[in-house]
């Protein structure tokens, strides 16, 4: 099936081979063959200082891992519990749609700077679906390059990197997702914002084309394949 929604965005996802343990380091030998996409479309104001995000991506039988790495500034992160705030700090979030013949169907997982996650599911044909429990948001591994909290924030030009692993059985739960193999498609975007940072921005990978920034609009989701 192609992608009738973005079909410029195509990013193939690679195999994992041995599991390791998330450690926020974008240097590390698992991610070293392993191409990178880049985040390159603004969504409302560009910023004076524009962020350069990068991400890489793999998978296996059990989970998804992915790692951001961002050349920043204005770094904030203030939110500390789990589906809280974190878009208003320095986030980093990855939305997907596992499920082709449900494509406006979609997981956001949105992770701050400091490792806090926000995950939901949203389905318009089950508004109830809702949110994954606590316990299960608490199994996506994570680790990045920065403490907890980072207030007041750090003014300079800064790059830091965030990784998690996202176990498959999740995502399961609550969507009849495609189960990632070789040549199986989902529909995903990849996005940076920092709404009350100094510098608020929001930017995306596969181009959303709408007038102010709302990253809740699979319509305009990517193409992601696994190899």
């Amino acid at each position: 099936m192609e992608n009738a929604q973005n079909p410029l965005a195509f990013y193939q996802v690679a195999r994992l081979e041995a599991p390791f343990q998330p450690d926020g380091n974008w240097n590390k030998p698992q991610w070293q063959k392993v191409h990178e996409l880049t985040l390159t479309h603004w969504m409302g104001a560009v910023p004076s200082f524009r962020p350069v995000v990068h991400a890489k991506m793999m998978y296996d039988d059990l989970a998804l891992w992915l790692i951001f790495k961002v050349d920043d500034h204005y770094v904030r992160s203030v939110a500390t519990e789990i589906n809280g705030r974190v878009w208003e700090d320095s986030c980093v979030e990855f939305f997907f749609s596992p499920d082709l013949k449900k494509p406006l169907a979609y997981f956001n997982l949105e992770m701050n700077a400091g490792g806090v996650p926000l995950f939901h599911y949203k389905d318009p044909d089950n508004p109830a679906a809702g949110l994954p429990p606590v316990d299960d948001i608490k199994k996506i591994v994570r680790a990045g390059s920065l403490q907890n909290i980072i207030d007041p924030e750090i003014k300079e030009p800064f790059t830091w990197t965030m990784e998690y692993k996202i176990p498959l059985d999740i995502i399961n739960r609550l969507s009849n997702a495609a189960k990632p193999a070789p040549g199986v498609r989902w529909h995903a975007n990849f996005y940076k914002c920092g709404d009350k940072t100094s510098s608020p921005h929001w930017i995306t990978w596969a181009k959303v084309d709408y007038p102010v920034p709302n990253f809740h609009l699979p319509q305009f989701f990517g193409l992601i394949e696994f190899a």
